[in-house]
């Protein structure tokens, strides 16, 4: 049997939808297991400041459904330095907590496996981000729920934009990463896509416009923030200028796309990662993230996971799909 009594548990970095659902299975998934468990409230500062509860089954009690995460969530620059996770060490050992669960995106996964290698200390990542940007898993936690959050407001957008035959260019999260610009893209019909794994020039972005369906007064671009292009306002200058007579807008969409109930999707896979996570842990893994590719759970390390999707990652069949159904 693993040394392990007390996991304690975290969400880092920006929230996603479905950190609640995921909480909740390594509550759960700990008690089965007959296993502590130790929710330590504000990602790494409150590990350094040694802000911990205890949690049972009552509570996560009628959270599955909640967007958000009822740990709180914040950024740590003390945590990136070796007298603060010193300091975290320190509290882990004076609370007996001997292993975490860590849940969030590629800085969280970052500092753990720091902290990981310089205390030996057992760590498992849950995929808790919206941008869907980390290898080891098809879906990270958040993802299902923040495209489809995408594709409600555009269907919105679309019918004013139908109304008035107007060209809005809509901006969606994605500052390094596209992926949420290109499934929701896909999903609401959008006439053009810009992501920065991509790159389309003002001219291809032009003629892509000046070219489309000449009965289709409205359309739809959907842009990455992050895209090269400088974001939506940045591409609608672009297109006042070369489309003088075309009524067009901007819409960012914002965190609205961070917020929200999870979808059933997002509330299940959550469920199976954490429980998977207490599972991993008293197998012994430790320094990875625990994922679901072809609906097996996997385990990569964190090396491996934290490393972004780049442009040669994107299958070429997405963009193909993309460029086809724009026409």
């Amino acid at each position: 049997m693993s040394r392990i009594q007390n996991i304690g548990v975290l969400t880092s970095g920006g929230d996603a939808p479905g950190m609640n659902a995921a909480i909740r299975a390594v509550v759960r998934g700990s008690l089965y297991y007959q296993l502590k468990v130790t929710g330590i409230l504000r990602g790494y500062e409150g590990l350094i400041n040694a802000d911990f509860i205890p949690m049972e089954g009552k509570s996560v009690a009628n959270i599955i459904q909640r967007g958000g995460t009822i740990l709180k969530t914040a950024r740590c620059d003390e945590f990136k330095t070796k007298e603060g996770r010193a300091k975290a060490y320190k509290n882990l050992i004076d609370h007996q907590i001997d292993a975490l669960v860590v849940i969030g995106g590629d800085g969280t996964f970052t500092g753990a496996n720091i902290f990981s290698q310089e205390y030996d200390f057992p760590i498992i990542g849950l995929p808790g981000t919206i941008d869907n940007d980390l290898e080891g898993t098809d879906l990270t936690i958040g993802y299902d729920t923040a495209i489809n959050t995408v594709v409600n407001a555009v269907d919105k957008i679309r019918d004013t934009a139908e109304s008035h035959d107007r060209l809005f260019i809509v901006e969606v999260m994605g500052r390094d990463s596209g992926l949420i610009a290109l499934r929701s893209g896909i999903g609401v019909g959008a006439e053009a896509i810009l992501i920065p794994e991509a790159k389309m020039t003002t001219e291809d972005l032009v003629h892509r416009v000046e070219h489309g369906r000449k009965d289709k007064a409205s359309k739809i671009i959907v842009v990455a923030e992050g895209d090269e292009a400088g974001g939506a306002y940045n591409v609608g200058e672009i297109l006042k200028k070369n489309f003088p007579h075309h009524d067009i807008r901007v819409s960012v969409l914002g965190h609205i796309q961070r917020g929200g109930k999870p979808s059933c999707m997002d509330r299940v896979l959550a469920s199976r990662l954490g429980v998977a996570a207490v599972e991993g842990l008293l197998e012994g893994k430790s320094k990875m993230m625990v994922g679901q590719i072809n609906k097996e759970i996997v385990f990569t390390s964190f090396d491996k996971a934290i490393k972004h999707i780049d442009a040669a990652q994107v299958s070429p069949a997405w963009l193909r799909l993309a460029e086809i159904l724009s026409l």
